[in-house]
């Protein structure tokens, strides 16, 4: 069975937190669980660099724990720490074995695996937040960077005729098509990628990643948004919104809305 890395971060603040997730998942970091004043990021040995974690670590002058396990330990302790996210009266987000959820318009049930972007995350949550007010009906949509598939399921509940969704991660692709299973989705295609390909056209675009692999595709994004299209970013830090501004606006993308959450921006686009 595959080893895994785990690195822990002891009595940190909810900031650093925030700053280490974007960070480490930009360098492979694939499952992350937050706790009060710590954290645990967890990546495949076969993906660890150490000299890229101590890049990081060692700019903010941060300590960490290292060590091996086991993958097939993790879904228990996941499951232990998942609870539901509720996005305002809009969105509940719980795993099967959570009660369902009163007084919101839509639920979604996943089955919480280590996928980036379970819901907890700020960015999912203002991701989540900004589709509120975006007109999925019968529109194309393309989901980079799928994760658990969250975003793809909403669109389609949301109304939209046909989506795509894609990740390069092997563990998110098997997790994000059990939950399109579990939410009876008939209308995503999920694909595994390194990128954001080229040469197809869709109404709206979804990408909550991180600002490397945006900003390395924001030309591919750009060319396959639809004229009065919407490119809604996030896995934003505050400070990344310069870069991503001026890299949108090469494309004569323009910034139309901005939402922010501890220390993490959702960045909504258009022509």
């Amino acid at each position: 069975m595959s080893k895994y890395i785990q690195i822990e971060f002891q009595q940190i603040t909810s900031d650093q937190s925030d700053v280490l997730l974007a960070q480490l998942s930009s360098i492979g970091f694939e499952g992350f669980q937050e706790e009060e004043n710590s954290l645990k990021a967890f990546i495949p040995l076969v993906a660890f660099d150490e000299t890229l974690l101590k890049e990081i670590t060692s700019a903010s002058n941060l300590s960490y724990i290292q060590s091996t396990i086991e993958a097939t330990n993790w879904n228990a302790v996941w499951e232990s720490n998942f609870d539901p996210v509720i996005v305002e009266d809009f969105v509940a987000i719980r795993a099967d074995f959570h009660e369902p959820i009163e007084g919101v318009e839509h639920e979604i049930v996943i089955t919480p695996k280590m996928s980036f972007g379970t819901g907890h995350h700020a960015t999912t949550y203002m991701m989540i937040q900004q589709m509120r007010d975006i007109n999925f009906k019968n529109k194309t949509i393309f989901d980079f960077g799928t994760g658990t598939g969250e975003l793809a399921i909403l669109a389609e509940i949301l109304g939209a005729e046909k989506i795509t969704a894609v990740d390069n991660d092997d563990w998110s692709i098997e997790n994000a098509n059990e939950n399109f299973e579990k939410n009876n989705c008939q209308k995503i295609d999920l694909q595994k990628a390194e990128d954001a390909g080229k040469g197809n056209q869709y109404d709206i675009i979804l990408a909550n990643i991180n600002k490397n692999v945006i900003l390395d595709n924001m030309s591919n994004l750009s060319d396959q948004l639809l004229s009065n299209g919407v490119l809604l970013l996030s896995g934003l830090l505050i400070e990344d919104e310069a870069d991503i501004v001026n890299a949108a606006g090469k494309f004569q993308l323009k910034l139309v809305n901005k939402t922010e959450g501890n220390n993490w921006i959702a960045l909504k686009f258009t022509y």
